[in-house]
């Protein structure tokens, strides 16, 4: 194929709650697009359909996978045997993949000759270091059950890193930068010279931070304990922590910070204690990452969070006054467009990313085409 102009990708964003498509031209520009607010499963092939009969016919279609699991440590086309690597990875993200697989299955079906890439956002965090990567467990536990960390949102942090290094004009490379992607779900990540030395969500997408409606880390002691002393079973434990924690399980309300910024202004301690509990585990988490970095040269921000809270940002920041980092940020000129949101001469610049996700999909499928 022309290492120039490929023609249309269509790029599927498949969540847990979500169906996000897109059908992407040479330059970026989105030719088409729909959104679900459900989870994609029999209705997968209808939404296809309803794009595609709208959109120009795709010349691939990259998939964004939470979890490639163990084996599947690089973007990659699909055939048979990546799909069926694709099944045993479902177990590890159970939310996440199975949904993305409905609607790779029915891609596959309706588009019979047209590749299918499969983009992992486990990839950006392949090579943690040994010290990141692995959990103080029995080692058989490490060996026959493949426990450790695998980081999550790389997809989103591939992007944020280029059009931050763009921003700041420096190459990706020669950075030390502390991401955090604060969405639905929440994670920050330590990138050190372009590579990812750190992150705070680990063998599945609930570790780390305090998230919309998954709790972020909680102390495992308290887990089996709500199993022998309360008899809570293994599928109580993993409902309430996945749906009805985080933000949520806080303010009893919302998981959304808009609608919490506005209760706390109206005088609703929930939903200040809500804010306060997300904001500090951001600072906590943000603070660990800046410790796998010889220096901190810029705070990224992303994910719907990250681009859209000033108030989280502001908080956030703040208080980190021990990183160097500083309040009076200022709200990105276009809400569209990377931007640098500190004071001018600040001694850590802030930047906020908007979400790229379905870009960075785009353009990891491209490189595929192209190497085939």
């Amino acid at each position: 194929m022309s290492a120039e102009r490929l023609g249309p990708v269509l790029v599927a964003d498949a969540g847990s709650s979500s169906l996000r498509l897109a059908v992407f031209g040479d330059d970026g520009q989105v030719l088409a697009e729909h959104h679900s607010s459900s989870a994609p499963g029999d209705d997968a092939p209808g939404a296809l359909r309803k794009l595609l009969d709208e959109a120009p016919a795709p010349v691939a279609v990259g998939h964004r996978i939470v979890h490639g699991g163990p084996r599947l440590r690089s973007h990659t086309l699909v055939g048979d045997d990546v799909r069926a690597l694709l099944r045993d990875a479902a177990d590890l993200a159970p939310l996440h993949v199975p949904p993305a697989l409905a609607v790779l299955d029915a891609a596959r079906e309706l588009l019979p000759g047209v590749p299918q890439a499969a983009c992992f956002d486990t990839v950006f965090h392949a090579d943690l270091p040994a010290a990141a990567r692995e959990y103080a467990v029995p080692a058989a536990w490490r060996a026959e059950y493949g426990l450790r960390r695998y980081g999550f949102h790389g997809l989103s942090y591939a992007w944020a890193l280029d059009r931050a290094a763009e921003l700041l004009g420096r190459g990706p490379e020669r950075l030390q930068v502390v991401i955090a992607h604060l969405g639905g779900g929440c994670s920050a990540c330590a990138v050190r010279d372009g590579r990812s030395v750190d992150t705070t969500m680990g063998f599945t997408p609930l570790e780390g931070l305090v998230m919309s409606h998954r709790s972020g880390s909680v102390d495992p002691g308290a887990l089996t304990w709500l199993q022998t002393r309360h008899g809570l079973s293994a599928d109580d434990i993993e409902n309430a922590l996945n749906h009805d924690s985080g933000l949520l399980g806080l303010s009893g309300t919302s998981d959304d910070t808009r609608d919490l910024v506005r209760s706390r202004a109206a005088g609703s301690e929930r939903a200040a204690l809500a804010l306060d509990v997300f904001t500090h585990h951001c600072r906590r988490g943000i603070a660990a990452m800046a410790a796998s970095l010889n220096r901190l040269d810029a705070l990224v921000f992303t994910g719907e969070i990250g681009e859209d809270q000033p108030e989280v940002r502001e908080e956030v920041c703040a208080r980190l006054t021990a990183l160097g980092l500083t309040g009076g940020l200022r709200t990105p000129a276009d809400a569209d467009r990377p931007d640098i949101i500190s004071e001018p001469g600040a001694r850590i610049p802030v930047v906020v990313v908007p979400t790229g996700e379905a870009q960075q999909v785009d353009r990891e499928t491209r490189l595929l085409l192209r190497a085939s």
